[in-house]
């Protein structure tokens, strides 16, 4: 899970500057695909407990991390002269500032919304309804993932109107993917509970989100 974690935030980050419409909205082509990363997060949160996807999360956002200062490096070493695509790999790679700094914020404090939610949620509802959870979460984490991105990376860019409608946009469509996968989400939770013994209940957690502690 720490794997594919990682690895569709680094394929979110190469791929947000993509944009597409989707029903005449403008948005990032990420949002077929990041909403991934909530979904595992929910199978983490739920079998593993809070601390755990804390644990992937701090992890992912690390490489992430890594992964945008060291694009940014390659975009400023000067190109040899038999590379003729240094424009096209600067337009690619060539990420904003306040773009990568927006992202990074808004997937830290998404993803810690959506695992609070959720596990204590999970204590709340004696483990019962997991599709109301993970839902309900979702709903929290992307709308706090979404809206922090847009106003972070986009105000001042876009017109008001149109950032307001392209975050309502977005976060829709984000939950859509949650709620469209939510019978996958409910297979791979009963398995790894099953194959693991494990289903977590983070009753006595501290939800200090840069915590350390397992």
């Amino acid at each position: 899970f720490t794997a594919l974690n990682i690895a569709f935030q680094l394929i979110s980050d190469v791929t947000a500057g993509k944009i597409i419409d989707v029903f005449s909205y403008p948005v990032s082509a990420t949002i077929l695909y990041f909403p991934i990363v909530y979904i595992i997060s929910d199978i983490v949160t739920e079998v593993y407990g809070y601390a755990k996807a804390r644990r992937v999360l701090l992890i992912t956002m690390l490489c992430s991390i890594l992964a945008g200062l060291i694009y940014q490096l390659v975009v400023y070493l000067p190109p040899s002269v038999v590379f003729d695509a240094n424009e096209a790999y600067q337009s690619v790679f060539g990420i904003v500032p306040r773009v990568l700094l927006g992202g990074w914020i808004a997937v830290f404090v998404g993803d810690i919304l959506n695992n609070y939610t959720l596990a204590k949620m999970k204590v709340w509802t004696k483990g019962k309804f997991l599709w109301m959870r993970t839902i309900s979460s979702t709903i929290v984490g992307q709308l706090g993932n979404t809206a922090l991105f847009y106003v972070i990376a986009l105000y001042a860019i876009l017109p008001n109107t149109v950032l307001l409608t392209s975050i309502v946009a977005a976060w829709l469509l984000k939950v859509a993917v949650e709620v469209v996968l939510t019978p996958v989400t409910y297979i791979v939770v009963k398995w790894v509970k099953k194959v693991e013994n494990e289903d977590h209940y983070d009753t006595d957690t501290d939800f200090n989100p840069i915590s350390l502690q397992v």
